[in-house]
């Protein structure tokens, strides 16, 4: 069964429950007029994505969809037996070519973080499992700044040093 961040955004707000709210922000005194703010919540997980940043309900959509899909990746652990089509895509040569904005990381993201786990959070093991360097691994998680917490916050709590 594949990560719920790889999935289609169709196939994935069937798992979820979109709710529209009023919240405060940019947008002067037409702002809280209407329900821009999106919380978007996982519902077999409970992990939300929230975006109420523009004036624009779609625009908050768009953004909570993603918040949604990298919350999973960094929140969600599956177990995989190889690497996937995306992968193989995103990586040559031992590198990782992806933008942390491009709406294939939180997939990317995930499976990365699901092979670090599943090789109890060596990052020298898991680079050679996903055929990349380990700097390279560590660049991709780095990129995400909560991924980056949650990742070391795993390895102070089994013991192991954090990563710099």
């Amino acid at each position: 069964m594949p990560h719920p961040s790889e999935l289609s955004e169709k196939e994935l707000i069937k798992d979820c429950h979109v709710r529209r709210q009023r919240r405060s922000g940019p947008g002067g005194q037409h702002r809280n007029k209407v329900e821009t703010a999106i919380v978007i919540t996982h519902t077999p997980s409970g992990i939300q994505g929230a975006a109420s940043e523009r004036r624009n309900q779609a625009e908050n959509r768009k953004h909570a969809l993603f918040r949604l899909r990298i919350n999973l990746a960094i929140h969600l652990r599956t177990s995989r037996s190889k690497q996937s089509e995306l992968w193989n895509s995103r990586t040559s040569n031992n590198r990782i070519t992806i933008n942390p904005q491009h709406s294939d990381f939180p997939a990317v993201l995930a499976e990365a973080l699901d092979i670090i786990v599943d090789q109890e959070l060596n990052i020298k093991q898991s680079a050679e499992i996903l055929s990349v360097s380990s700097s390279q691994l560590v660049k991709l998680i780095k990129a995400d700044s909560l991924a980056w917490q949650q990742l070391n916050q795993l390895r102070s709590t089994a013991g192991q040093h954090p990563l710099k």
